[in-house]
């Protein structure tokens, strides 16, 4: 098959680091039609569960699964906390009312530039072929109807004036904005060429709306040339909550629209995720409603956030079982579909008609 014909179907897996329970899983993934798993490498795993992480990352590649490895965490959310800042208190992100960004490093911080490149070398020691560099980022807070960003380090505040002949200003405008997402940039550029100066394969998935980093402003990380996947999460329920008119179908559908768009005008790849995490009670069928427009749209690299819900987590969705059978019927549908395709395209060549 062709790469461009090529149908990915991804599951993230975490909140499990028993070895014998991993097994059982990933077998269920792999019957189950998924090409691809994402495990977490978080600083927690690197320090607590490395020799494990790598048999669990053999064990997927032993039943075909590709292995992508999510920087869970690493300087801040999504995911665990890093033990990073407290070993290197200086490189706390700063909000720009002064006060710390407490689970937040410093993207401009060379401390923890060469913290991500150890722990590009520890997924290298687990087998890591891919990084899948989740979400990036800046935090912001609201404070009594004022939004406060960061980072304002004394580092970030210096290159700033540097660039612009101006100090940063309390509230964010145009050229705050413009920072931030050339910090993110330029933390890309740096630790993807460190990856892929061995052969590993980076891909980022962005939000659709956040300061620093949003789809909307992703053309600057499509210049990166070692990132080579560029994704989004158009995760639907914060939008439908209490929105009866919404369309699950139209918001999917739409946000991976914007997703190919950029990526064909870039010549990059792609990956569009599907939300399974906090599903409530009878909404499951919207999974198989957002995958269906998630490949309509044209994503042929699709993913769901995560196996059975996410049931490891607080955030898990409240019936884990009907949620897990959702996803793998909503996959099993796209699997079908895209195999009658082929096979349609490959009788019409041949003159058959059925």
């Amino acid at each position: 098959m062709s790469t461009e014909n090529k149908l990915n179907l991804g599951i993230a897996y975490h909140g499990n680091r028993m070895p014998h329970h991993a097994r059982e899983d990933l077998i269920s993934i792999a019957r189950n039609g998924f090409d691809t798993v994402v495990h977490m490498l978080s600083h927690t795993d690197w320090d607590r569960h490395k020799l494990v992480m790598k048999d669990i990352v053999s064990m997927s590649e032993q039943f075909g699964l590709d292995v992508w490895v999510d920087n869970w965490g690493l300087g801040g959310p999504p995911g665990d906390k890093s033990h990073f800042l407290a070993y290197y208190p200086e490189a706390h992100a700063r909000f720009s009312d002064g006060t710390l960004a407490p689970v937040h490093a410093c993207l401009n911080s060379p401390e923890f530039r060469k913290f991500t490149y150890d722990w590009i070398d520890a997924v290298r020691f687990i087998g890591g072929k891919t990084i899948f560099w989740d979400e990036p980022h800046l935090p912001t807070k609201k404070v009594d109807g004022k939004v406060y960003y960061a980072c304002t380090c004394d580092r970030c505040k210096k290159l700033f004036e540097e660039r612009y002949n101006r100090p940063m200003p309390e509230i964010a405008d145009e050229d705050v904005i413009k920072f931030g997402v050339d910090s993110v940039v330029d933390y890309f550029k740096d630790v993807t060429a460190y990856s892929a100066s061995f052969g590993i394969k980076n891909i980022v998935c962005v939000m659709l709306g956040t300061y620093g980093m949003s789809l909307s402003a992703a053309d600057a990380i499509c210049t990166i040339p070692t990132m080579q996947s560029i994704g989004s999460d158009p995760y639907w329920l914060k939008w439908k909550k209490g929105n009866p008119d919404f369309d699950v179908y139209d918001f999917v559908y739409n946000g991976t629209k914007e997703n190919l768009d950029l990526c064909e005008r870039f010549g990059k790849e792609h990956n569009i995720w599907i939300q399974t995490y906090s599903t409530p009670k009878g909404e499951e069928d919207d999974i198989i409603l957002a995958a269906e427009a998630a490949y309509d749209a044209g994503a042929r690299t699709i993913l769901a956030w995560g196996y059975y819900g996410s049931e490891s987590n607080d955030y898990g969705a409240k019936n884990p079982e009907v949620t897990w059978a959702r996803t793998c019927d909503a996959f099993a549908r796209l699997r079908n579909r895209h195999r009658d395709e082929l096979l349609a395209a490959a009788r019409k060549k041949k003159g058959i008609i059925v």
